[in-house]
């Protein structure tokens, strides 16, 4: 991952994309436990939402590593909450999207963590042809996150 996020911006320097590559696979393995996470994802969610699962829902997942990120210090970095479907109850997703410093959310790489029950998934924005992501630079984020 972290050649993705180095090819984001030409000033990204490779030991601070290697060090958020790390961080983000680390923190994808402790939200992981956290959540207890259960696959597939939608069951998962159905556990969520009868009570026998605390968290896990595809905007913890965002939100908690939204919160993470934004308390760390990737100074070419920025963090961005994506979502799909909004407001589409059953169909409606959110994901991370990390770009370069500045950079536009379209050039963004999607960080999404519950698609396949806490094994990552990353690509360009642009390359994800399974959801068409809005940024949602207005959402309210869970503070409690994680």
């Amino acid at each position: 991952m972290s050649i993705e996020l180095r090819s984001l911006d030409d000033a990204i320097p490779p030991k601070e994309a290697k060090a958020l590559s790390e961080d983000i696979f680390h923190e994808t393995a402790e939200l992981t436990k956290e959540f207890k996470l259960t696959s597939p994802p939608w069951f998962h969610n159905f556990l969520v939402n009868i009570g026998l699962r605390e968290k896990g829902l595809c905007y913890q997942w965002s939100d908690a590593l939204y919160i993470h990120f934004l308390k760390k210090h990737y100074p070419h970095f920025s963090f961005h909450l994506g979502g799909a479907n909004i407001g589409e109850y059953f169909f409606e997703h959110n994901v991370l999207v990390v770009t370069g410093k500045g950079g536009k959310f379209e050039e963004g790489i999607v960080i999404d963590p519950w698609r396949d029950s806490g094994k990552l998934y990353f690509s360009k924005l642009k390359d994800d042809t399974k959801y068409k992501w809005k940024h949602r630079a207005n959402r309210e984020f869970c503070q409690n996150g994680k």
